[in-house]
């Protein structure tokens, strides 16, 4: 495989474990990963991780102004991936 399916993967394994991360210290109400550095995984690559992340611990599910960028990200990215195929 080619080394860009590797870094995709890992950024989406990343943004995965920040999700999780995030959530757990929300529960503990300790410092929080800031909406920017989630969005800063998804823009990089990472958008399909993040929602996994929001399914996976119902994490910024309620937020529409997180997830319509997380969403909106991943459709475009999709859609260039497609294209570039």
């Amino acid at each position: 495989m080619p080394w860009s399916y590797w870094a995709l993967l890992a950024l989406n394994v990343g943004a995965f474990v920040a999700m999780g991360i995030d959530k757990g210290r929300a529960r503990r109400g300790r410092g929080r990963i800031a909406e920017r550095t989630l969005w800063g995984w998804g823009l990089l690559g990472g958008s399909l991780g993040l929602i996994a992340g929001m399914w996976c611990w119902r994490h910024k599910t309620q937020k529409p102004s997180f997830y319509g960028v997380v969403y909106g990200t991943a459709l475009a990215q999709m859609g260039l991936f497609g294209w570039l195929v």
